[in-house]
Parts: C-alpha cells; sequence; structure tokens
C-alpha cells in the first residue's frame, strides 16, 4: 500500500506491505487522518522525545534513523479482524480509534512508533476493544478530530472548572482552539484568548471565546470581567481581615469549623483557570509571573526544551500548576458523541485537505500561524 514514511526528518511517499491484524486488531482503510502538531515535532524531535520516553518507562518511541509512518488522528472503514476479535462491525463500518495498539502486554502508540504505523497510509490497524463507531452519520472530517478533541477535553475535566470561572486560553494553535471550544461545550461562561496571529485570534472568535486579545497590545488578564476577581496577594490577605472581623461579631460562634468547611467543599476564594497551549520556553514563567493569585494553570502545549520559572513566585500566589497528557477511553468515546451530535463543533479547526503526495508541503505550510489550524489528509485524494 502507498504511505508517507518518516526518517531522518524527510518524508516520501513509499510502498509498504498491507498491515495485517494480529490479535484483537483490527484493520481499516484510511478515510481522514489529521497532522497533529505533534507530528511536527517529532519529525525533527524524535530522539529527543524517545529518550524521554524511555526515563518515563515507554522505550518503543521512533527514532530518526527509523523508517515510521506517522498520523494518530484518523477515522476509516473496517476492513478485516485478526484472531480473538468479536467482530463487531460488519466491514465498510466506519469508525474511529484510539491509537494505541498492543501485542502482548506491550502497548504501542500508533503514529509515533515504528511497531504501530500511524494513519499517513492508505491503512492502519487499530485495537478492536479501543475501536467505536461513528454515530449519526458524522463526516470523515469531523470523525477525524475526536482524538484532537478529546486531548483538549480531557484538558478541560483535568482543570476542575467552574462554569462562572473565568478561562484564558493562552495560544490559538489547534490544541488552543480545541480547548476554546471544548470550555463553551462545558458551559464555561467566559473565555478569554490570547494569541499573537490574527489568523488564529479570527478562528478563536469562531470556536467561542468570547473575548480575543493580541498580547502584543493587551494583556488577557485584564479582558477578563471584573467582579469579585482576585488581582493580587493583598486581595486574599483583605478578604482574610474581612471575613474575621465579621465573624468574631458572632459570640461564641466556633469561626475555625466555617474555615474548615469550606476547605474541606472547596468553597475558598479562587483565582480564573488558565491553560498554556504554547508550548515554548518561558511561557510557564510568563503565566506564573503574571497571572492573579490562586489561579489554576493546566499545561497542555508541549515544550521541547529545557525550560525555568521560578517556584518562589507560584508559592506566593498560590498557584496549582497541572500538567495534562492524552485523554481515557470514556472521554474519546464522549467527545465522538459531543460531536456527532452537535455539542461541540471542530468545522473553524479544519483549513486545509491534502493526498498522501501532499503532506511534505502541509507540514511546511503548517509553520506559518497565518495560513493553517489544522491540514487533513484523504489518502484516497
Amino acid at each position: 500500500m502507498k504511505a508517507v514514511v518518516c526518517s531522518e526528518g524527510v518524508l516520501e511517499v513509499a510502498d509498504v506491505p498491507a498491515p495485517e491484524p494480529g490479535a484483537g486488531q483490527a484493520v481499516i482503510d484510511v478515510r481522514r487522518c489529521g497532522i497533529c502538531g505533534s507530528d511536527l515535532h517529532a519529525r525533527v524531535h524524535c530522539d529527543e522525545l524517545a529518550e524521554l520516553a524511555v526515563a518515563t518507562g515507554y522505550d518503543g518511541f521512533m527514532r530518526s534513523d527509523q523508517r515510521v509512518v506517522l498520523g494518530h488522528e484518523f477515522c476509516g472503514e473496517i476492513v478485516d479482524y485478526g484472531r480473538g476479535c468479536r467482530k463487531r462491525w460488519r466491514p465498510g463500518t466506519r469508525v474511529v480509534a484510539l491509537p494505541i495498539l498492543r501485542g502482548g502486554r506491550q502497548p504501542q502508540l500508533t503514529g509515533l512508533s515504528e511497531a504501530a504505523p500511524g494513519g499517513y497510509a492508505e491503512q492502519v490497524l487499530v485495537q478492536e476493544s479501543m475501536t467505536f463507531p461513528i454515530p449519526n452519520g458524522l463526516s470523515d472530517e469531523l470523525a477525524a478530530l475526536t482524538e484532537p478533541m478529546a486531548v483538549a477535553w480531557h484538558a478541560v475535566r483535568a482543570s476542575r472548572i467552574g462554569r462562572k470561572q473565568t478561562a484564558f486560553v493562552i495560544g490559538c494553535g489547534p490544541i488552543g482552539l480545541a480547548v476554546i471550544s471544548m470550555l463553551k461545550a462545558a458551559g464555561v461562561h467566559t473565555v478569554v484568548a490570547s494569541e499573537n496571529s490574527p489568523r488564529r485570534r479570527e478562528l478563536a472568535a469562531r470556536c467561542g471565546a468570547d473575548a480575543v486579545v493580541d498580547p502584543a497590545v493587551e494583556q488577557p488578564w485584564t479582558a477578563g470581567p471584573r467582579g469579585s476577581r482576585i488581582d493580587g496577594v493583598t486581595d486574599i490577605l483583605n478578604l482574610g481581615f474581612d471575613a474575621m472581623e465579621k465573624l468574631r461579631r458572632i459570640p461564641n460562634l466556633p469561626w475555625w469549623y466555617l474555615f474548615r468547611m469550606t476547605h474541606t467543599l472547596g468553597l475558598d476564594p479562587a483565582g480564573p483557570v488558565v491553560f498554556e497551549c504554547v508550548g515554548v520556553p518561558g511561557m510557564i514563567e510568563q503565566i506564573v509571573t503574571a497571572a492573579p493569585p490562586r489561579a489554576r494553570v493546566i499545561v497542555v502545549g508541549v515544550c521541547m526544551q529545557t525550560d525555568h520559572f521560578r517556584p518562589a513566585m507560584a508559592i506566593n500566589k498560590e498557584l496549582d500548576l497541572r500538567s495534562v497528557f492524552g485523554y481515557d477511553p470514556g472521554e474519546f468515546r464522549d467527545t465522538l458523541h459531543m460531536i456527532a451530535e452537535g455539542r461541540v463543533d471542530p468545522t473553524p479547526l479544519i483549513t486545509g485537505t491534502v493526498g498522501l503526495d501532499g503532506v511534505a508541503d502541509a507540514f511546511t505550510e503548517l509553520a506559518s500561524p497565518e495560513q493553517h489550524a489544522k491540514i487533513l489528509i484523504d489518502p484516497t485524494a
């Protein structure tokens, strides 16, 4: 079959062996596959990523001297099954799947491992247990966005954001746009997006951002609603003074129980939730320095270089830093149905479609934020 092979940073269309499904696996004809920012990173930084993966317990990540078929955001049609499958769906059924395979007890990341060729190809292997039929006649284009939208949905869920809290999305590349869409799907009232690129600011507004700012002109923190916003450490200290002055007016009140209850129920004064979706050195330090006290910072962007920030700044502000990666099968399934039911519309993310022979040029074009957000591959084009 035809596939796009990456080796030593070079992308080329080549003839490769058609996949043979192993135990519990199915083979599908790829109908669409998205080009992910992770693919752009892996093309040039795969050896660094591989060393990082080894340090975290996974030794199957692609290396630059290997011949790897990228692509982990795909949808397709069932073709055939391997042994031990329940054969849940007839051939021709359109499906999406988590991009992960397992032979025995050894998992492999589809599209990011030589042992699990990805969706930049006419066919790809999926694990039957990790596969889901596409509901409601959802288009191939939108179905293929299940995977990146699931990454965003996981980030939103991990943030534990309340509907009345303000969300700040820093960086409006594909993952930032997906986070904006999922925040609005979750019912968050106010989403402020910050992005240098005029094109991506336009896409952020289309994805539902309530305010979009150019950080060269205005800081995002000033664009959110004021209300009872905590702007500085002084505000937190004054909250303590105000509370104690009121509570001490009530004779014999065990006021300390109220503090304990407030903490147990999660009713402490809270700042906004900040989603870092840029992934370049210096961004975490910028956010830690500028974000309001008691903010929760969700690190979604993948920074490939060593970075530095001042822990004392985060400590003084009582910032909560959380890092997120991937999703679980339930979040993946729920994302698919949210898209199919119209609860979230990722259409603004799609800015182009190419065939296999257009992938190399697409990688070049994706380097410019003014041209594209998400380019899909149609292997039949």
